[in-house]
């Protein structure tokens, strides 16, 4: 049985390692191991995470059983975006998707920001099943995202509240 709880520094080794391993999984078929390897080193390093922990108006949080990390998630208010949530990332180890951890992390990360009357997500645009949860969850296409290290990705939607 796995607990959402708020993250913390002793977790983000554990965390990196989850993020490394499921950014693999997901996408080494489609851009390759090199491409992955560096955008883990930079999104997914424990000082990236640390800076993520510490960021005001955000909410990091992992789906823990005592002995494993399965999942987590980031969200923050956007600095940009009016009353607008932005989820950054939601991840679960292969070995524990379709369980509900997403779900759970989810479900938490949207009671966490009562100001906002939006949350957003920025998907890649091939990623089926990551689009299908957020559909699932109330999502709706909204446009095109950045295409940050040319991975083309679509940006999602959903109101709160």
């Amino acid at each position: 049985m796995f607990f959402v709880r708020t993250a913390t520094e002793r977790d983000l080794a554990k965390v990196s390692a989850l993020l490394g391993e499921t950014a693999h999984a997901t996408y080494d078929a489609q851009y390759g191991v090199e491409k992955i390897n560096e955008m883990t080193a930079k999104w997914h390093s424990v000082a990236a995470l640390k800076a993520n922990l510490q960021r005001k108006n955000g909410e990091f949080l992992v789906a823990d059983d005592g002995k494993v990390i399965a999942g987590m998630g980031f969200a923050s208010m956007s600095e940009t975006l009016h009353e607008t949530a932005v989820l950054h990332q939601l991840y679960v180890l292969p070995q524990f998707q379709r369980q509900g951890i997403a779900r759970d992390i989810f479900a938490e990360l949207e009671t966490c920001f009562p100001y906002a009357g939006t949350i957003q997500v920025e998907v890649e645009e091939n990623n089926a099943k990551a689009i299908g949860f957020y559909e699932a969850h109330g999502f709706v296409r909204a446009g095109a995202g950045a295409a940050t290290w040319g991975i083309a990705t679509i940006v999602m939607e959903k109101p709160l509240g």
